[in-house]
């Protein structure tokens, strides 16, 4: 299977106890393309939806890092631990007996909107170099700065003393570990993440996420297209621009073009660029000073 022709992203759903990294070698594997990474990792105990990208669907990684994520994530109150989810060592208990539905939806309203968020200890932020899980491990603690992160939806799905079930939307870089954790804080009884199911991420959603089964199987039976969704497929956000067969040429080649449409309001804008029989060519950037669109990232 060459590389030429082998192009996309899997919307994987990570089974529970694998790494995100070991999802992309067996990807790596079963594809033959050398090229593969994923966009937004899930800790080992989680699960759902783990975007892979594979050859030049690469270069749109930051695309699906940014996007909103949503999940569903079962907080257990009483027990806090130092990574923040059920994998750690208990390092508080605290009496959740009392705790009711009305102070946990008191809590959570502080949670909403725009928030600081320190990231746990057990994370891949690097401190002078260093990802922190690995000083972590060696039972060292430091500082972290607090990060920006938007919580845009935190609903209830079920309260079943002392467990929690929680739906959130969230923008990149926010821990739900954290956020059981700081729960379990601001209710004095500790708290910690039992488990989590990430159930979009862009445009991908976990119901239409194939199994490492699948996985396999397509691989195997020579089906993998099926499961494969195309570049562009995380860029339906964007504007498309369709450009001629002149114009096709300049676009493969890297070269700016121009199409025929007014073109002040533009500026810095990014769309989807396709061939007249709508093959997918480029991602390209709109120059206003030379008036002219860029291929930013081509595909053909």
């Amino acid at each position: 299977m060459g590389h030429d022709v082998f192009d996309g992203i899997i919307n994987l759903n990570k089974p529970q106890g694998k790494t995100s990294f070991q999802m992309v070698a067996l990807v790596r594997r079963l594809s033959g393309v050398r090229k593969v990474g994923h966009s937004g990792t899930l800790d080992p105990d989680a699960t759902g939806v783990l975007p892979i990208l594979i050859g030049r669907a690469t270069r749109l990684a930051s695309f699906l890092t940014d996007s909103r994520k949503t999940y569903r994530a079962e907080v257990e109150f009483g027990t806090a631990t130092d990574t923040y989810d059920s994998s750690g060592n208990v390092v508080q208990t605290g009496d959740s007996s009392s705790l009711t539905i009305e102070q946990v939806e008191a809590a959570l309203s502080s949670f909403r909107g725009s928030i600081e968020q320190i990231p746990p200890m057990f994370s891949a932020i690097k401190h002078q170099g260093k990802p922190l899980y690995h000083l972590a491990r060696a039972g060292i603690e430091v500082p972290r700065n607090p990060r920006k992160v938007t919580i845009f939806e935190l609903d209830i799905i079920s309260w079943k003393a002392p467990i929690l079930s929680i739906e959130v939307e969230c923008s990149k870089g926010t821990y739900i570990r954290s956020l059981a954790h700081d729960l379990g804080q601001m209710l004095e009884c500790g708290a910690h993440l039992k488990s989590l199911v990430r159930t979009q991420s862009g445009p991908f959603t976990v119901d239409e996420s194939v199994s490492i089964t699948q996985l396999e199987e397509c691989f195997k039976e020579g089906k993998w297209q099926t499961i494969v969704h195309s570049p562009d497929f995380i860029l339906g956000h964007l504007d498309s621009v369709m450009v001629g067969t002149v114009e096709e040429d300049s676009v493969i080649h890297g070269r700016p073009f121009t199409v025929a449409e007014g073109h002040e309001e533009y500026d810095g804008e990014q769309r989807r660029a396709y061939s007249s029989e709508g093959r997918f060519l480029a991602l390209v950037k709109f120059d206003r000073e030379k008036g002219l669109w860029k291929p930013v990232k081509v595909f053909t």
